[in-house]
């Protein structure tokens, strides 16, 4: 996969800056062997979600996570909290059992490999992690670290809806960076101030005041109003409309170039 190599990358660069983190965690599309076999050498555990048909080795055989899962027994499940949400607590059933591994960087493992598989309670739906631990690891602790990357996800979903991260249309790395770190700004000043006022909210009788909620009561009380006066809109349209028509110029001789080329 094209993103293996940079994400390969990423993790030497961590490790010669000093990061001395623990855990990678990640989705479907970091499951790859060579990308664990990188994350190894380089001292990082992993706990990585892999497809229902990812291929595991047990002492009983070789099965698909799906296949292992069902010949797990009743007794080997168990209900445990793993988050927070506006409905309630978040509750799903959680298993896991021993596997081989495959990604040892040289002939000495000493670790655990496990792969641990969460339940929905009602739809039954499975969800399948592959982990590996240098040191000894409880359940408990491989399900805060892939709960932890949730949050991530959540995180990131929330700097887009609420404070236009992906919202940038920008074509050079200093207007991507200065758009990007501002949005994370905004992001990170609505959680602090949502974590500050969380057991004011509850104290009365409130749910916790979410982000786009208290961007709301931050617009009517603090910050300015947007203009909408009609100098302000001209001129605004008439930036717009001219950076059009210089992309459009560029994208019509780009296609010329092209078209030349090819005859």
């Amino acid at each position: 996969m094209s993103r293996c190599p940079a994400l390969r990358g990423n993790f030497t660069r961590a490790r010669q800056l000093g990061l001395r983190a623990r855990w990678f965690a990640g989705d479907e599309v970091y499951g790859g062997r060579e990308l664990r076999r990188s994350a190894r050498r380089l001292g990082f555990d992993y706990a990585l979600s892999v497809r229902a048909d990812h291929q595991v080795t047990t002492p009983g055989g070789r099965f698909t996570a799906t296949t292992l899962a069902a010949r797990l027994p009743r007794r080997a499940w168990m209900r445990m909290l793993t988050g927070h949400g506006l409905k309630g607590d978040r509750h799903y059933d959680w298993t896991w059992t021993d596997i081989q591994s495959d990604d040892a960087p040289d002939t000495e493992d000493d670790g655990t490999s496990v792969l641990v598989v969460r339940r929905h309670r009602f739809t039954g739906e499975l969800s399948f992690y592959r982990c590996y631990s240098t040191r000894p690891v409880t359940l408990a602790g491989l399900i805060h670290i892939i709960c932890t990357r949730w949050q991530v996800e959540e995180d990131f979903q929330l700097a887009k809806g609420v404070t236009g991260l992906d919202q940038g249309q920008t074509t050079c790395w200093n207007s991507w960076m200065r758009w990007t770190l501002i949005s994370i700004l905004a992001t990170a000043v609505l959680a602090v101030t949502r974590a500050r006022t969380a057991t004011t909210t509850m104290a009365v009788g409130l749910i916790p005041v979410s982000a786009r909620e208290l961007l709301t009561i931050l617009r009517a009380t603090t910050l300015p109003p947007l203009r909408h006066d009609i100098g302000h809109v001209l001129h605004w349209s008439a930036w717009r409309r001219r950076h059009q028509a210089i992309a459009q110029a560029c994208h019509r001789r780009w296609n010329n170039v092209t078209a030349a080329a090819t005859t």
